[in-house]
Parts: C-alpha cells; structure tokens; sequence
C-alpha cells in the first residue's frame, strides 16, 4: 500500500504595526513562532498584520515605516522565508474578501458585546468605525483563509477565536464545508507584565515596555524605574482556576505597609524569563529574608534583557542594509500566501453560490 502524506498542522500568527515590538511580543509570539517553524509536523504562515493597524487611528507615514520595521523584526528574531510563509496582510486581497462573505454570519450586536471593542470603544472614542467592529471578523478571515488549526496568541484573544469557531461552525453547517476550527497555541510566555506592573506590556502605555530595539543604557534607566518597596517582603500564592487548570499564582506585599508591590511581581515574572526559574526562587528567598538588593536584581536583569536581544539588534542592522533582499521576501512571502488563501477563498465562494 502506497504510504500516504501526513497532513501537518497548520499555524497562523502575526503583528499589528502599530509600532516598534517589544518583549511582549519578542516572549508572546515571536520566540514561540520560531520555534515552531523548526517543527516538522507544523506548515507555519506568519503575517505582518498592517489592515489590522487600521482599526484604530493611524498615520500612513507611520505606518509605512512600522510594517517593513515589522517586517525586518521578524527575520532578525529568526523566522526563515524558506521554512514559513511570511507576508504582509494587505498584499493578500483575499484576506479581505474572505472577511466579507464571513461577515454575513455574524450580527453586529455579537460584536459590540466583546469585551475587547468596549475597550477599544472606551480608548478611542471618536474612532469607533466599522473596521474596529469588524476587527474579529477579519482576524476570522485571516485564521480560515488559510484553514489554520492553531493560533499562537495571548489570552486576551481568547474572546476573538472563539468567534472564529463560531463562524467555521456555522460554515460546516450550513454550507457542509469541512473546515478546522481554530485552537489558541500557549508559548512560555504569553503574558509579560508591564514595567509598572499593572497589565502587559503594551505599545500604547508609555513607559509600560522594552522594545527590541532598546540599548542597554535604556534598559537600565526602563528597569530602575520598576517601582519596589521596602525588600522587606512577604509572598502569597494564590490557586486561580483556569477552566479546570488551577494554576498557582504568586503576589508580593511589603511587611512593612502589608501593600502589594506589584512591580516586584512584574520583576519577578521578568527574571524568570530572561534568567530562569532558578534565579527567581533566589531572588524571591532573599525578598523574604529581607537580603535582596533591588539595585543589584535590577541591573542583573537590564542584562541578561540585553544580552538576549543584542544578536537580535545586529542581525536587524544588518538586514537594513539589504533592501532588495528585504524586497525579495515581502514579493515572495505574498505569493506563496496567496497560492493557498485563492484556494481556500474559492472552496467558500463556491460553497455561497458564487462559483459554479
């Protein structure tokens, strides 16, 4: 008998360029997807998400400039055109087209109910267009158009993919197409706290983020303004229930003021990425003894950061100096993404009637 090919698993990730990345990304994505385009049994198509950057305001200038950083960031981080499928988002119509015909089967009042277009509605007050309401659909679009089976991405999206499922759902229902429905991949380290220790990182909260592209210096003065407390501390662990999971949380508080120090928490968190579970459990019986120097924890950890970034930031340099490669990659990443995306756009037209 005639050995047939095993189908791989398909992944689907990608960025807004909304701006420069930083460890939140670097440990929520983008480490995770060049580990996983080393998998032989993974087929991995990571975008640049440029359309995504539209949903809120934008300047085309900026913009211009953050997708091909994005862009660069990416090759510089390690993911390889040869082993993944790496495109802009917007030199794929179909991911668009595709967005539209999905569009039928979801209500407007299922999108105003996520949490995440409140938020939005509530950040932007003055831009709440259709695209920011129509954001899940598209990201639907984008997951389906290439029938990905995993998506490498933080909870937070958790409410999006769900919509995602929805819609397949309602697809292999009404129009028996026999489409995945999409799983949430977790990396290591899908959450990153901010530098204030309150939320994640994020590119919209000045001061909250590292970005790849910091110099050491910067680092120093970013993680010398982490806020402490006395190093006279006490740690509670608390088992939070994560559908069934239960996993165990740990919150710091200053014995002194029994205040919780949620900045040491964020460094805490940070020293285990960066330096491993080993050095925080040290860290953390020092903080307890009442020993720990944050001066020295502080400086440790702005370099062991840098060291994790800096072939990064020399890989980058260098790839700037070559922009007809760069050009090669943007050409040939849209290509090969729109060989597939035109066959799983033509499985839904038809599904619709629109293709006989």
């Amino acid at each position: 008998m005639e050995n047939q090919k095993t189908k791989k698993t398909r992944i689907l990730s990608g960025m807004r360029a909304t701006g420069k990345l930083h460890l939140g990304n670097y440990f929520g994505a983008a480490k995770g997807m060049v580990a996983l385009q080393s998998r032989k049994d993974y087929e991995t198509f990571y975008m640049v998400a440029d359309l995504h950057a539209l949903t809120t305001p934008f300047s085309p200038k900026t913009l211009s400039q953050y997708r091909r950083n994005v862009m660069v960031d990416y090759l510089a981080i390690g993911l390889d055109p040869q082993r993944s499928t790496i495109f802009f988002q917007s030199m794929v119509p179909e991911h668009i087209e595709l967005a539209y015909y999905l569009s039928t089967l979801v209500s407007v009042a299922r999108m105003q109910h996520l949490p995440t277009f409140k938020e939005k509605v509530k950040q932007y007050p003055e831009n709440v267009t259709l695209a920011l309401l129509n954001y899940p659909v598209l990201m639907a679009a984008d997951i389906l158009i290439y029938q990905a089976d995993l998506v490498p991405v933080g909870i937070d999206q958790e409410p999006h993919l769900e919509v995602s499922r929805e819609i397949v759902r309602k697809l292999n229902q009404i129009y028996q197409l026999h489409l995945p429905q999409p799983r949430r991949f977790k990396t290591s380290g899908d959450y990153v706290p901010s530098l204030n220790g309150i939320g994640k990182m994020s590119k919209s909260v000045p001061g909250s983020f590292i970005a790849l592209d910091d110099s050491l210096a910067v680092i120093n003065q970013k993680i010398a303004k982490v806020p402490t407390d006395s190093g006279r501390g006490q740690i509670q662990l608390t088992q939070v229930d994560k559908k069934a999971g239960f996993q165990v949380t740990k919150r710091y508080f200053d014995a002194r003021t029994n205040q919780e120090s949620v900045g040491v928490g964020a460094l805490m968190k940070l020293v285990e990425l960066f330096m491993g579970e080993a050095k925080r459990a040290a860290f953390e019986h020092q903080y307890q003894a009442e020993t720990l120097s944050y001066n020295q924890l502080k400086s440790q950890l702005a370099q062991a950061i840098f060291a994790e970034i800096e072939p990064i930031q020399r890989k980058k340099q260098s790839l700037l100096t070559q922009p007809n490669y760069l050009d090669e990659v943007i050409a040939h990443g849209a290509e090969k993404a729109r060989a597939q995306a035109q066959i799983t756009l033509k499985l839904v037209k038809k599904a619709f009637g629109l293709l006989n």
